[in-house]
């Protein structure tokens, strides 16, 4: 299905900025401060970026003090149950900073905004928050805010339609090494656990001009990691007319001179290929890594998720992109308990995993999410039950994980050093396989490329030291 692209004209982007300006104007005279507190996926930390943006624009300093805060942004996430309960949980806590001062803005942004029992409940039961938008309604952020400040009322703007693009709001980056580069927005998939096509739309590709020119900004900022999102980043270009594609984009910011490395997630198994794995063997930026979600071993369970794809095809994929990218690092996600899942259906999981022997997995108990299709489903299993088996699959995939990272002792490796660690002294790196890298050293080497002796390692992470 074909969906028809809206595209907010750059008239409507310059008069929100026009209104950050006026905004700043009231708060001539004293320096207000914001909050915005981030749940969820790495699309929600990119949007995050873009409210702190305009915030900035306003004249707000950024605080993580909600006591502080003349304005607090909930940017939510609707994927799991545990997320939406979290997100209640700290939209009850900010009722003592509102009633501290009446005049402090609260706003909830994100995919649960898009839920209409979730707007329903906040209208209820949270009678705090002044504010709430849905993620296709952050390009007018400015003009909510004015609103609820003009007329001292509520506003709920969860937004409908198919979504929109667009392009040239404000930014403010939270890190100044590795930086998300959004290349595309929305979800076509319809897997029937996730509620994200309903909260986050229909696939929307930003064109490969805006991604290139803000690819090269980022490059002359100085960043060193880049990373494109999309929730199915293998589709973009779909819905441009100009042949535009993911593999052709990796090409094209492959060739941006200058010291960087290119990461991309998320991969559907139905539409990676040849043609990508082939782009990221001959990039010389595009890190080897590719994470491919396989959620389930079972055919029935994988015709039952709509996934479109079989164990079969998984595994012959998986032999393609290891043929093309011989030192490709994968990662997947698994779903344990999807409605009906079997002990069988699980055997069959497990011996997937045992083939491909993934480097890293991401493993979730499924979760319900009202207005999906799963959710109507007959789940006879147990809470308890679902946890063994998740238990069971953490176990065999801690030891494939040991015996990878036990394999890289003695490796020198090529690393960006990105960050400190917890511990005093340490700091933080990342392979070209996206694994973490615990190093010795100073403050001064974050941001820089380094080669690191493997010394040592645990389940979750490689020890080594400068070269």
């Amino acid at each position: 299905m074909r969906i028809k692209r809206t595209e907010i004209p750059a008239a409507e982007i310059a008069r929100q900025l026009a209104i950050c300006a006026d905004l700043r104007q009231r708060f001539e005279g004293r320096a207000p401060l914001a909050m915005v507190d981030t749940f969820g996926c790495q699309q929600n930390e990119d949007d995050s970026e873009k409210l702190r943006g305009y915030l900035a624009e306003m004249g707000f300093g950024m605080t993580a003090d909600e006591f502080a805060a003349d304005v607090i942004v909930v940017n939510t996430c609707a994927v799991r149950e545990h997320a939406e309960l979290r997100v209640f949980g700290r939209l009850g806590a900010l009722t003592h900073a509102k009633k501290e001062d009446p005049r402090r803005i609260v706003a909830v942004c994100g995919c649960m905004a898009r839920q209409a029992h979730v707007v329903e409940k906040i209208k209820q039961s949270f009678r705090h928050v002044d504010l709430v938008f849905g993620p296709d309604e952050l390009w007018r952020f400015p003009e909510l805010i004015d609103t609820v400040l003009a007329k001292q009322t509520r506003v709920f703007a969860p937004g409908g339609g198919d979504g929109c693009v667009a392009e040239g709001l404000p930014r403010l980056r939270s890190d100044k090494v590795r930086a998300w580069l959004s290349v595309m927005n929305g979800c076509n998939n319809f897997c029937t656990y996730c509620i994200v096509p309903y909260t986050r739309l229909r696939e929307r590709s930003r064109r490969p001009e805006d991604i290139l020119g803000e690819a090269r900004r980022l490059v002359a900022a100085g960043y060193k990691e880049i990373t494109l999102l999309g929730q199915n980043v293998n589709s973009y270009g779909r819905d441009l007319e100009n042949g535009a594609g993911f593999a052709r984009l990796i090409r094209e910011i492959d060739a941006i001179p200058g010291e960087f490395i290119l990461r991309f997630m998320t991969s559907h198994p139905k539409d990676a290929g040849g043609e990508l794995f082939t782009a990221m063997r001959e990039s010389g930026k595009c890190e080897r890594h590719l994470h491919l979600p396989l959620q389930s071993g079972s055919d029935r369970i994988l015709r039952a998720m709509n996934r479109r794809y079989d164990a079969a095809g998984y595994l012959a994929l998986v032999d393609r992109v290891r043929a093309a990218v011989p030192d490709i690092v994968l990662t997947t996600d698994i779903i344990v308990g999807f409605p009906g899942e079997t002990d069988a259906d699980f055997e069959e999981t497990l011996r997937v995993i045992e083939k491909v022997r993934f480097d890293a997995m991401f493993t979730f108990i499924y979760s319900r999410r009202a207005g999906t299709p799963a959710a109507e489903l007959p789940d006879p299993f147990t809470r308890e039950e679902k946890q063994r088996r998740f238990d069971r699959l953490l176990e065999i995939q801690n030891a494939i994980s040991e015996e990878k990272h036990r394999a890289c002792v003695g490796r020198t490796l090529r690393v960006l050093i990105d960050g400190e660690d917890r511990e005093q002294g340490v700091l933080t790196a990342r392979s070209p396989g996206g694994r973490l890298v615990r190093l010795a050293g100073g403050a001064e080497l974050i941001g820089r490329f380094a080669d690191a002796e493997i010394t040592g390692f645990s389940t979750w992470a490689l020890r080594g030291r400068l070269i």
